[in-house]
């Protein structure tokens, strides 16, 4: 599986596809999608940046080790909360800022402690690591759908 740095570039080759849809595939566009995944990165890697990692606590979770096991995020399962739906229109300079701040905040990710975590609604806390591989997973997963509307 590709690491998130090298999945970033490719989400950012469907720009110019932003305005597409397949309702057949998806009820948004790939724009929605982009968007979606970018705002997840920059969401959680404010919530780990303000983590206390000494809170962290390591424990087995099965949901989050057959999604890390397999790299994929089973479609239609689970509803994106509210803090990571795209709110705004999407137009190709918005995904441009927000791919550039994007960028920002896995650099700074990168810096964070080791056992900086967040809360994940179904696999519990991710440490910086988890938390790192989560993101490239949950990137993929938009990023297959993106694939299937433009086919």
């Amino acid at each position: 599986m590709k690491n998130i740095d090298a999945i970033m570039p490719e989400l950012a080759n469907y720009i110019a596809d932003y305005n597409q849809s397949n309702k057949a595939i998806s009820e948004v566009s790939v724009g929605w999608h982009i968007e979606h995944s970018l705002l997840v990165i920059k969401q959680i890697t404010a919530t780990v940046a303000q983590s206390e990692p000494k809170l962290y606590k390591s424990k087995f979770n099965v949901k989050r080790f057959v999604v890390f096991l397999t790299k994929t995020i089973p479609r239609g399962k689970a509803k994106a909360p509210k803090v990571v739906i795209p709110s705004e229109e999407i137009t190709v300079d918005l995904l441009q800022e927000s791919l550039k701040n994007t960028y920002q905040a896995i650099t700074y990710l990168k810096d964070c402690e080791a056992n900086q975590y967040f809360m994940h609604p179904f696999f519990g806390q991710l440490n910086k690591k988890q938390t790192i591989k989560f993101l490239a997973i949950h990137t993929q997963h938009h990023l297959k759908i993106i694939r299937d509307i433009l086919k």
